[in-house]
């Protein structure tokens, strides 16, 4: 029997733009990608069985601990890619990054499986672990490798850049997650009705900023209109940036006041790592 804990860190997007289309149908994306001191752990046992068996539990009752959590696909690629057979694998989740936030909390529980399984089973060099986290989702290439990286095509090609430190602080509304297919189709639908010629119309209408250039997140421009609380959120700190397809919102060098109904973090780093052993 082995046991390995991996520490997975969320990002924040210090910028976000969409470029265009892939032929996949993926939204293209340039984005500089940030991880930061906010962290999921990830226990992970595995033991000889008579068959392979995935079994997920955690602390969180907000995310599935079946076949659809990324963790689970994560733990059964890597199975499947190394050609391993009869092992149980029982991963812990403990939740610390909140869900459907833009910060990548499921990406960085599945990176963080591919790398905990390599720790364990040494089959795999760095590039395939990349075309296995390629394979699963768009963020958790640069959840493996971590630090301050430039993200291109669907986020999944990486360039490594040159780290900076920086304080950084967190508000979310506790009640309100977004999806990324939410985010991306309510870009689509905004960039096709202004295209159309409905900018004056649908600027006049809205009191709110409504400029895709006002924005350093493409996503935060698609859905603000829609969102009271990241309305507030924007008024009350016009510093702050949505991160990812939100709905959480980063402020560099500053802080957020504590209040009913919002999730607060403040006083977190960014850190020049992505998920490793602890």
């Amino acid at each position: 029997m082995k046991t390995i804990k991996i520490q997975c860190p969320a990002k924040i997007n210090l910028n976000l733009k969409i470029t265009g289309k892939l032929e996949n149908g993926f939204h293209a994306i340039e984005s500089v990608m940030q991880t930061i001191s906010l962290y999921d752990y990830l226990t992970i046992n595995v033991e000889n069985n008579d068959k392979n068996e995935i079994i997920l539990s955690g602390n969180s009752t907000e995310i599935p601990y079946n076949e659809t959590n990324l963790v689970y696909k994560a733990a059964k690629l890597y199975l499947e890619t190394a050609e391993i057979k009869n092992k149980k694998i029982n991963i812990y989740i403990e939740k610390n990054i909140p869900v459907a936030a833009g910060m990548a909390g499921g990406s960085t529980d599945g990176a963080g499986v591919l790398y905990g399984l390599n720790k364990i089973f040494s089959y795999f060099d760095t590039k395939k672990l990349n075309q296995m986290c390629a394979k699963l989702g768009s963020d958790l290439n640069v959840c493996l490798h971590g630090g301050r990286i430039m993200a291109q095509g669907r986020g999944e090609i990486i360039t490594q850049l040159k780290f900076e430190e920086f304080n950084v602080s967190l508000i979310k509304p506790i009640n309100l997650g977004i999806s990324a297919k939410e985010a991306y189709t309510k870009f689509s639908q905004k960039k096709s009705s202004i295209s159309s010629g409905e900018e004056k119309n649908f600027l006049i209408r809205n009191e709110f900023r409504n400029s895709r250039e006002d924005y350093i997140n493409d996503l935060e421009w698609a859905v603000i209109d829609d969102y009271p609380h990241l309305q507030y959120i924007k008024q009350k700190y016009p510093k702050s940036v949505m991160t990812g397809s939100g709905s959480t919102y980063f402020m560099i060098d500053g802080e957020f006041e504590q209040e009913k109904g919002y999730w607060v973090k403040n006083n977190l780093k960014a850190v020049n790592f992505g998920v490793r052993e602890v």
